[in-house]
């Protein structure tokens, strides 16, 4: 279930509801190790303008940090089945 949320209901969980309010997507990036995705929205507001950077784990969840960098695995753990 946590990989069903999608990147507009996690802006609006840190933000409040964005409707009626200029929310955009200035940046989508995906690194070429790993193939970590990140965006960077843009909300302005009365109060001024700020930007909000989230990353696609591999669970397929949205963060405001990003994932964990993948350490070398040794186990038996595919082998076993």
């Amino acid at each position: 279930m946590a990989g069903n949320r999608s990147l507009r209901s996690e802006v609006e969980k840190l933000v409040g509801p964005t409707r009626g309010r200029e929310a955009c997507v200035r940046l989508l990036d995906r690194s070429r190790s790993g193939g970590t995705c990140r965006v960077c929205i843009q909300i302005d507001r009365p109060t001024g303008t700020f930007s909000l950077f989230f990353f696609r784990h591999a669970d397929g969840t949205w963060h405001v940090f990003p994932p964990g960098q993948r350490r070398p695995e040794i186990g038996i753990g595919r082998l076993a089945a």
